[in-house]
């Protein structure tokens, strides 16, 4: 009988129609594929067992976040190798899955039977998201959404984040560190909006109160920072007092759709409206609109994604969904400016900085492979392989341009038209 490295190989490229990319390492110790790159090892036969009961990213995932697949040598490059599979041939490959009366698929769940072992399947992993309750994007659930992803202990994100404790895509230079990549990034930030001494500036989604300090520390705004993350709240009120600003900052536990005490001069979203959702997208851009005075500035800092050629097919990656941004939605950027529009915005700039992203991941991915032992001490082995293969995978998806970020500067532009923008606002090349 030939080894199991053989035989998964052999069954991989049948189900895909060509040669798989990498190498392949089994239970059993044989290999199998191209020599020379990195090398994807299915260190247990549970995680065909739950490839077989859940086909498809979220089988995959579990296994991965269980320990039951790894990878040696370069992540990056396997993600890249493998991106024809799992992303452009994604749908097609469900649809292989799905399709019980396709004979070839019959007896490759055969094979993958008899290689994977007893029946049932193991249990997902306990960093699964469970037990949503109420309405997609209602109040109740958007909460338990947050906390999932942020409520992880900020020890950690300390260790994944840096000093800065920004959770966005940083604004480089050809030198520059991460840190002073995101003073950069919050600082083009003030300055798109026109800060001055004095103005209400309201940061939706503030996480652990970064743009709020600077913005009141370097330009003298009174901000209000709302986080629906009680463990984001503690800690950015702490920073707000050790640096002597709680004159000026206020942190509150709060939903954006609660905050009734407008008008600000200003408003920013940093990273915040890819939990908005799409149903709810229009909500948010006409919350925001009431929320300014006329005259008043909006910086929208979001990630985008590919259009599909059938939006309405479009569904939440099943291993993000899972595990990373329970119910999380990214929209085309075409789409965020129409809806930003229709709520009576004038759109006056759009800033796509998707290679900024990438190296952002890598240097986050860096942090935490440098600490892995820490990492894993301050929350769990499942958690830190979440984040390292959501990152580093994401790093990928913005290099290849499936996914980008983009900052949108719109105006509550006054009857009498005078949008206060200056005429040239942005220098090109400098």
């Amino acid at each position: 009988m030939a080894d199991a490295a053989s035989r998964l190989t052999t069954l991989a490229e049948e189900l895909l129609g060509g040669p798989l990319p990498v190498r392949l390492r089994a239970w059993d110790g044989s290999e199998a594929g191209p020599a020379g790159g990195p090398v994807l090892i299915v260190r247990d036969r549970r995680a065909l067992r739950r490839m077989i009961w859940k086909p498809g990213e979220l089988g995959l995932a579990r296994a991965w976040v269980a320990g039951e697949i790894d990878v040696e040598g370069d992540l990056y490059e396997l993600l890249d190798r493998l991106s024809g599979l799992l992303w452009e041939r994604g749908e097609e490959a469900r649809g292989l899955l799905d399709s019980v009366r396709d004979p070839k698929l019959r007896a490759a769940a055969r094979s993958l039977l008899r290689l994977a072992g007893p029946l049932p399947p193991p249990q997902a992993p306990a960093e699964e998201m469970r037990g949503r309750s109420g309405s997609r994007h209602s109040k109740r659930r958007d909460k338990q959404a947050i906390s999932h992803h942020y409520d992880v202990g900020n020890d950690f994100y300390e260790l994944v984040l840096g000093p800065s404790m920004v959770y966005s895509c940083a604004y480089w230079t050809e030198n520059g560190t991460l840190e002073d990549a995101q003073r950069d990034k919050l600082d083009l930030i003030a300055r798109k909006l026109n800060l001055k001494e004095g103005d209400r500036l309201l940061d939706v989604g503030c996480g652990w109160g970064s743009m709020a300090i600077h913005a009141a520390r370097a330009y003298g705004a009174k901000v209000v920072g709302v986080t629906l993350s009680r463990e984001q709240a503690a800690y950015a009120r702490k920073r707000v007092a050790d640096e002597g600003l709680t004159d000026l900052i206020e942190i509150r536990v709060q939903d954006y759709r609660d905050v009734t005490d407008g008008p600000y001069d200003a408003i920013s979203s940093i990273g915040m409206a890819e939990h908005v959702g799409a149903a709810k997208y229009r909500e948010y851009a006409d919350d925001l609109y009431a929320l300014l005075k006329p005259g008043g500035r909006l910086l929208n800092h979001q990630i985008s994604r590919r259009p599909e050629p059938d939006e309405e097919a479009y569904e939440v990656d099943a291993f993000i969904d899972a595990y990373v941004f329970p119910d999380g939605e990214l929209a085309p950027m075409g789409r965020t400016l129409t809806t930003l529009e229709d709520a009576g915005f004038e759109v006056r700039d759009v800033e796509a900085i998707r290679e900024h992203y990438a190296l952002t991941l890598r240097r986050w991915v860096a942090n935490l492979e440098g600490d892995w032992d820490r990492a894993v001490r301050l929350t769990s082995p499942g958690r830190a392989r979440i984040w390292r293969l959501y990152m580093a995978a994401s790093a990928v998806s913005f290099e290849r341009n499936r996914i980008g970020v983009n900052q949108f500067l719109a105006v509550k532009t006054p009857v009498s038209g005078a949008s206060g923008t200056a005429l040239r606002p942005r220098v090109w090349q400098e």
